[in-house]
Order: structure tokens, then C-alpha cells, then sequence
């Protein structure tokens, strides 16, 4: 059962109102921090509950550590000690005994205790919570204080076994940070609407496959990978999807990790790099002296629009062969690696700026290369407003790897959204039609237009949506008779009006006082002196 909208509005205004003065994008590492612990301890909790068998788990602990260590760490991947429970710190807390060190020393018990094997996602996964930051109070009392009071708070939220309600309720979480933490929200966050929209079209027709890949090279939050993964039946089975990331931010690349992890996928099932995408390649390992990229089903990307990179030298790079994108917008580049790493069966969704539709030089080329490669296959446009870092109109452009037809189906969907106070939403009726458009693949009337290869050069590989899709509404003829008519109706009712007024004026009874401004008011109505 989801939570009700009511209930999670009243978890962020609960939250929101303890923060103090810490901003909105630092306070979110503090409370995602302290939700994922409480994930992982009642995660162990609850494995050592059905292990145990009514055995404490720190009788265990005392007779042999090192073992209760081994033991608990080949199942989960980490280890909490006896007493560096999440439910501890709330004992600890009702009787008095709470210190900041008590969280502090739990985290670097975690951080001992982390499998070998499951180092790329815990290691480092609690580095942005700061527990000597002047920011949480000016000394260690008021630090304690601090943490002591977001504890007890989200102890009252019900983080249960459900991943559903939990997986919700943290992308929530992460949707209302993003809106309230400034322009570069934008960088961990893509609105579900949009997620949505992605995820449908990479995996319709393919959604019973035993066992699918995702990548995501600009991953931010995950949500992306989420989302797509979610259409899949099997996503619920351990092992049929593999969840493949890369972000170079590591604040995000650690809320990437947590969200992951916090909607019950497995800790081996997730493999995720903090690495810059275009100047760090994802090989499986070099032989021979050649690398062997890693092959995806679907790649799926929101990168930073027209971001500055270091194009020097990647003429030999083999993700570049359409050509290299110009080192002011890297927005290509994103799209070269992405269809790089794609299967030859596979499917690539990819959020991009206008831009990339019809601006010339490096990028004409790369893009006239992809359209001769039958690359692109849809070209969808989506409303001004929708994402949080960027009031600018952005576009989905989906490609393939091993197309044998040529035509390229544009959709202009800026227009279906519903305005909201400063940003507009993509309604459930939007986004199906969307997706419904893409799969008949036919001209839909000021919609959608399936344009052939041979149109698409006449017009010099422009790909600029209006080129293909007329959306001019034609306005009606005015009727000139009609206008006269009205125009004179009106004249006659205002001297009529006048007329009347003019009348009152002088029946009023004239004074000294009102002589004056009853001659002005029969003036302006055009009446006569006395």
C-alpha cells in the first residue's frame, strides 16, 4: 500500500521544520544518511530474527566476533555490531544516555566491517554526514542535540519491509529537495514523469525477458535505472536486472547508491562507478592491448545540457567515430557514449536540448552520421518547464544500434501538460499518448509525423521538430460586418448611458460648493454651460 500524498506532505513539512538553518541540498545528506542506517539496521534485524532463532545477537557476538562478523557479512555484504543499531541510538536517546559519538563510532564500524565484495557500494556511503560540521550547532551538545532530534524523527517513520512504500516515499524525498535546493537540483533528479516516459519505450515488447542490463552514464539519483527496471517482470527476481551507473559527483553518486539500495535491489546486483563518463571509459578489462567495453540492453541518460568538456585528442577514441562534439557542449558526446555501450538488439532513450536538432559544424556532422547509420528513431518534444534546474524545452531522442529502415518518427508533445505555479507537469494522459504514438509509429495530425530519409536530407539533416510536425492552428476569419455592427451597438449604449447620467446631473440640488464640479461633469458628458 503506497503512502497517501497527505502523509508524505506531512513527512517533509516534519522534516523541513527541523533543519534549522542548514540548506535544503546539505540537509538531505544528514536525513538520507540517517534513513538508509535505519534501512540497513532493520534489514539486519530482521535477517538475524529468522537466523537466530530466539539466540541475542550480542550473546552471538560476544563468543566469537570475528565469526558473527563473517557471518553476517556473506548475507548482507556489511556488518552492525550489537549496540550500533538504529533502535539503539533511540534507547539511548529515551534514557538520557545519547552522544554524538555514538553515531560517529557506529559509522566507522560500519565502514570496518563491509565485505570485500561489497566495497563498491557501501565504501564511503556515509562520508557526506559531517558530524563535526559547525553547521549542526557550534559544539558537541549542540550537535548531539541536533542529531538526537532528526533521529527521534525519523524513527517515526515506518520503514518497513515493503520497498514499495520506502522506495516511494525516498523518491519523494528526493523530488522536494531537488525543488527546494536551487537551480543545481537538477543534477541528481529527473522528474518521474519524464522517467516514465523513458523507461515504457526502452522496454515495451521486451518486458518478459529473463534477464535485462541497464546503464545509466550521467546517473544522479538512480531514478532512471528504477524506473526502467520497473516495467520488467522479472525485476523483482534476484539477478535478472542488472543495474549499471556511472556519476561524477560524489554527493549524488552516494544518493544514487543509497536510493538503489533502499528499493530492495541487491547490493550484487548493482554496479555503479564514481567516474567522469566521457573521460573515464567503463572497459571489462584490456586484452590484447584493446579495451572490451561492456555491452548494455538499454541505456538510458539525463545528462547536463551543453556542458563544457576536454575534447583534445579523442579523434581515436572509438565511442567518437561519428566525430567529436565541440568542447563547449558535450551534449553528443553523451549520446556517442551511451549508443556505444548499447547491444546491437539494444534500445537507448536520452534527454538532450533542442540544440542538438539542427546546430551545424561538429555537430551537423555527427548527427548526419547517425541519420545515414539509421541511428535515431524518434525525435519527442517535450513542455517548457518540467524539469527542475532548467525552464528551457528539452527533447527525448531515441536511438538504436541495427535499424534496417531510414525514417525517423517525430513527436511534438510540448503542448499536453498541466501548468502548476512555476513549472509545468506532464498528466498520465500526456505521457500515454506519448508512448502510444511511439509504438503505432504513424502521422498523428499536428502530433506526430514519420518523416523518410530522403525528407529529412532535402531539409540538410535539420531535424528541428516544426520542420516535420505542423502545429499552426489557423485562427477564424473576423467578420468585419459583425465587428461594425458591434462597434455601433456599443457607441449607441454609451450615449445612452450618457444621456441618463446627464439627467441625474441635473436634477442634483446646486450649491455653492457643488457649482463647480456639476459644470465639469456636464462638460465631460458633453452638456452646456449654465
Amino acid at each position: 500500500m503506497a503512502l497517501t500524498a497527505d502523509k508524505k506532505n506531512l513527512i517533509w513539512k516534519t522534516l523541513n521544520e527541523t533543519r534549522g538553518k542548514i540548506e535544503p541540498s546539505e540537509y538531505k545528506n544528514y536525513v538520507f544518511g540517517l534513513m538508509f542506517y535505519k534501512f540497513l539496521s532493520e534489514k539486519a534485524t530482521t535477517w538475524l530474527d529468522n537466523q537466530l532463532r530466539g539466540e541475542s545477537w550480542e550473546d552471538v557476538w560476544k563468543q566469537n566476533p570475528e565469526k558473527a562478523a563473517s557471518f553476517m557479512q556473506n548475507k548482507l555484504g556489511y556488518v552492525i555490531q550489537p549496540g550500533d543499531m538504529f533502535s539503539d541510538w533511540q534507547d539511548a536517546i529515551n534514557v538520557d544516555q545519547f552522544n554524538i559519538t555514538n553515531v560517529a563510532d557506529a559509522l566507522n564500524h560500519f565502514n570496518q566491517g563491509i565485505q570485500q565484495g561489497a566495497k563498491a557500494n557501501f565504501d564511503g556511503i556515509f562520508d557526506d554526514m559531517d558530524l563535526v560540521s559547525n553547521r549542526l550547532g557550534s559544539n558537541t551538545q549542540t550537535r548531539t542535540k541536533t542529531l538526537m532530534d532528526w533521529i527521534s524523527l525519523i524513527d517515526q517513520i515506518e520503514l518497513d519491509e515493503d520497498t514499495d512504500v520506502l522506495g516511494d516515499l525516498y523518491e519523494y524525498l528526493i523530488g522536494m529537495f531537488a525543488a527546494n535546493s536551487g537551480a543545481k537540483a537538477g543534477e541528481f533528479y529527473t522528474p518521474h514523469q519524464v522517467s516514465d516516459i523513458m523507461a515504457r519505450i526502452l522496454t515495451v515488447g521486451r518486458e518478459n525477458k529473463p534477464d535485462y542490463s541497464l546503464y545509466d552514464p550521467a546517473m544522479g539519483s538512480g531514478s532512471l535505472l528504477l524506473t526502467t527496471a520497473s516495467y520488467m517482470e522479472n525485476s523483482n527476481v534476484r539477478g535478472a536486472v542488472k543495474y549499471y551507473g556511472q556519476e561524477v559527483i560524489t554527493t549524488t553518486y552516494n544518493l544514487g547508491r543509497i536510493n538503489l539500495m533502499m528499493h530492495g535491489i541487491e547490493y550484487n546486483d548493482i554496479h555503479i562507478h564514481n567516474a567522469d563518463t566521457l573521460s573515464s571509459d567503463w572497459p571489462d578489462g584490456v586484452t590484447n592491448g584493446v579495451d572490451n567495453p561492456r555491452m548494455f540492453d538499454a541505456v538510458m541518460a539525463n545528462p547536463p545540457y551543453s556542458l563544457k568538456w576536454d575534447n583534445t585528442g579523442r579523434e581515436d577514441d572509438p565511442r567518437f567515430k561519428e566525430g567529436v562534439a565541440p568542447k563547449s557542449k558535450a551534449d553528443f558526446a553523451f549520446l556517442q557514449h551511451g549508443l556505444y555501450h548499447l547491444k546491437q538488439d539494444g534500445r537507448m532513450a536520452i534527454v538532450l536540448p533542442h540544440g542538438v536538432l539542427f546546430r551545424g559544424a561538429a555537430e551537423g556532422r555527427i548527427r548526419q552520421q547517425l541519420l545515414e547509420n539509421h541511428n535515431i528513431t524518434a525525435v519527442i518534444g517535450l513542455p517548457e518547464k518540467i524539469f527542475t534546474n532548467t525552464g528551457i524545452p528539452t527533447i527525448v531522442m531515441v536511438l538504436e544500434k541495427s535499424r534496417t529502415s531510414d525514417d525517423v518518427l517525430f513527436i511534438d508533445a510540448s503542448k499536453g501538460f498541466e501548468k502548476q505555479k512555476n513549472s509545468n507537469k506532464l498528466r498520465q494522459e500526456d505521457i500515454d499518448l506519448i508512448v502510444d504514438t511511439y509504438m503505432k509509429r504513424e502521422d498523428v495530425e499536428k502530433y506526430a509525423h514519420v518523416a523518410s530519409f530522403d525528407e529529412i536530407k532535402e531539409n540538410d539533416f535539420n531535424l528541428n521538430i516544426p520542420r516535420y510536425v505542423d502545429t499552426f492552428e489557423e485562427e477564424e476569419p473576423v467578420d468585419l460586418v459583425q465587428v461594425s455592427a458591434d462597434l455601433e451597438s456599443v457607441q449607441a449604449e454609451i450615449k445612452q448611458q450618457e444621456s441618463e447620467l446627464l439627467a441625474m446631473v441635473n436634477d442634483l440640488a446646486v450649491t455653492d460648493d457643488s457649482k463647480e464640479i456639476i459644470q465639469a461633469m456636464k462638460h465631460l458628458l458633453g452638456g452646456t454651460h449654465e
